[in-house]
């Protein structure tokens, strides 16, 4: 068998973009809290991040990928909150989040992660959003992990 690649937690030096939706924005908030304990316990420096506040989160693709595409961040983590509601509006903005950042993940070669937490109801995205989860914080660690994992396969 031949090399194992395996990414770290280490985050010092890195650039982090964080795209977060305003929408549901009580949720996301806690998202972001949860981002930035994240980053400072992986040696992120505050200087080294830059927030950006979408619409919503159909519009987290985009504005991901203009982060990704300037060359000037290690990885994008992208943060929202969709709870379904009574109509099918949900699955179209979440299907369509989902979609956006993996295609701008896998058409710039930058880790765009996906923080959208998708749920039926706003309890659930209360735990998932530092109660009895943090996706925020994971989204940061699984940023960290994977820019770090590139860098050993394709290092520059």
């Amino acid at each position: 068998m031949g090399e194992t690649y395996q990414g770290d937690l280490n985050g010092a030096g890195m650039r982090i973009a964080i795209a977060v939706s305003r929408f549901n924005e009580t949720i996301t908030t806690r998202l972001l809290e949860g981002a930035r304990k994240a980053l400072e316990r992986h040696g992120v420096r505050d200087d080294d991040v830059v927030v950006a506040w979408t619409p919503g989160a159909f519009e987290l693709p985009l504005t991901a990928r203009a982060f990704a595409e300037s060359g000037d961040y290690d990885a994008v983590v992208c943060l929202g909150a969709v709870i379904r509601g009574e109509t099918p509006h949900f699955d179209f903005v979440a299907g369509e989040a989902a979609r956006g950042i993996q295609d701008v993940a896998a058409d710039t070669g930058v880790p765009v992660v996906f923080g959208v937490i998708t749920t039926d109801n706003l309890e659930q995205a209360v735990a998932r959003a530092g109660g009895k989860a943090d996706k925020g914080y994971d989204a940061v660690v699984t940023a960290i992990e994977t820019a770090n994992l590139l860098r050993q396969i394709r290092p520059e």
